[in-house]
């Protein structure tokens, strides 16, 4: 494995960065990156933010809320329980419009602030830069040192690093990869599949196993070729940023023309920019590119550089953010505006999209109900004067409980008969009736009456059902 080195010097004299990624050294080979530890208000604020997410990541599948799981994704099952929100099959459009609209958010977040979503919240930056990186850092120490260990031959100290951080890291994630079955199956049920033992859930194990080792290669491995590589959204910047997005930036006419400060030279008294060609931001960065080249596909906007040359800014007393988030015009006009004719269309489209899904929200009830006649049944006379018809109601049940059911003629005065026993919907299933509406004759004008049934639990009315009822055609003369 080779070190970054300098990214931003010319190779035979010729600026090389965007002919190959830095990632790759000119025989097609791996270039290895060890970047050093950030340091910095943004690295704290960003610490913080993978705090609060890996801790919800951790904690939310083992929260029970209303006897079921606070969240749960079970697909084998189609229940999916949200924020302690029960969804079922029948939430399907909700589930669609929701990603339909998370969507969108992520491209008008793009088109006025860049990556930030993959810098600040994206899981692969959050696994790799505050776990894995960690565990790095704590057992082979900061850059400099990795960068020493890797080039020592295979003693024991180097052994004992390189196999200790590699057992530590597939822990890591045989750990994670659990957090993530609890999320499928339960957090109950997964504490019963670990206490049962792998033999007797051997499936499960082997298939736990087997993802533990990807998610292991993924981060021990190929580590920033996900972003680099396979993450699509990085290759969307080229469509959706434009001068107007706020990305982190170079500002280069404040630090053009570059040159290095010698010892004891003092920055005030020298006629370059203010870019001493430190390489500080180079150091840091976790994809090994130089921000100086501007904007790249590479660039996860994780801040590191901001950080790294606002550091270097106060040891040579000029003012921080040389490299901040600025936007192109904003670095070449001055410019603070970022909205644009697309951003506000964006917009626009995102917050009737919301509105459209939070209404459904609102009139989302507890129970669905379907009402449908029996197939190839008609009228029958029940008893002396009165007409009956038969009806199958089919219910989904999306509450945490089970619901006893009451049905009532609402439109017409009659009577309402179960075939069976009394109704109840159990919690998170479909439940099916057949039960018997019987009408007098006297009250009957036509062969084809609409009529309404309401539909009851508790003596609350959950649901009003329209029908119709059939009788003789001789009515209808």
């Amino acid at each position: 494995m080779e070190d970054q080195g300098s990214t931003s010097e010319s190779r035979h004299g010729k600026p090389y960065f965007k002919d190959m990624l830095q990632t790759i050294d000119e025989s097609g080979g791996r270039r290895w990156i060890f970047p050093k530890r950030p340091k910095g208000r943004l690295y704290t604020f960003r610490w913080l933010v993978a705090i609060l997410l890996l801790g919800f990541l951790f904690i939310a599948p083992f929260v029970s809320y209303n006897g079921e799981p606070f969240m749960l994704m079970n697909v084998l099952e189609r229940k999916f329980i949200i924020f302690g929100q029960v969804f079922w099959p029948q939430d399907f459009h909700l589930l669609v419009l929701s990603i339909i609209a998370l969507i969108i958010f992520i491209i008008l977040f793009t088109v006025n602030f860049g990556r930030v979503f993959c810098g600040w919240a994206c899981p692969q930056t959050i696994f790799m830069e505050f776990v894995f990186r960690q565990i790095e850092y704590l057992i082979e120490g900061d850059s400099n040192k990795q960068k020493k260990l890797d080039k020592q031959p295979w003693d024991l100290e180097k052994t004992f690093k390189k196999s200790l951080k590699h057992v530590v890291f597939f822990g890591m994630a045989f750990l994670i990869t659990n957090v993530f079955l609890a999320y499928l199956i339960g957090g109950n049920r997964l504490g019963e599949v670990i206490s049962s033992g792998p033999l007797a859930n051997s499936g499960l194990f082997l298939a736990v196993f087997v993802f533990a080792l990807a998610f292991y290669g993924a981060y021990a491995f190929f580590r920033e070729q996900v972003c680099i590589i396979v993450c699509p959204y990085g290759r969307l910047q080229g469509v959706l940023l434009d001068e107007k997005s706020v990305v982190v930036a170079y500002d280069y006419k404040r630090g053009e023309p570059r040159a290095t400060l010698k010892p004891n030279q003092n920055k005030l008294e020298t006629d370059k920019g203010d870019c001493i060609d430190c390489h500080n931001c180079v150091a840091v960065c976790p994809t090994g590119i130089d921000i100086r080249n501007g904007t790249q596909l590479e660039c996860i906007n994780c801040t590191a550089c901001i950080d790294a040359c606002n550091q270097v800014m106060d040891r040579i007393k000029q003012p921080r953010g040389l490299v901040r988030y600025d936007s192109e015009k904003g670095i070449s006009t001055g410019s603070k505006k970022f909205l644009n004719a697309r951003s506000t269309a964006y917009s626009a489209f995102l917050f009737v999209l919301l509105s459209i899904i939070s209404t459904l929200f609102i009139i989302r009830g507890d129970v669905e109900a379907t009402v449908l006649r029996i197939p190839g049944s008609i009228y029958q006379e029940y008893g002396p004067g009165n007409y009956s018809n038969i009806y199958k109601i089919q219910l989904v049940n999306k509450a945490n409980a089970d619901m006893p059911i009451s049905l009532s003629l609402i439109s017409h005065e009659g009577e309402i008969k179960f075939i069976g026993n009394e109704l109840t919907a159990q919690k998170g299933k479909v439940t099916e009736a057949n039960f018997m509406v019987v009408i007098s004759q006297e009250l009957l004008t036509a062969s084809n009456t609409p009529i309404q049934i309401g539909i009851f639990s508790d003596n609350k009315q959950i649901d009003v059902y329209k029908t119709n009822f059939l009788a003789p055609e001789s009515l209808d003369k």
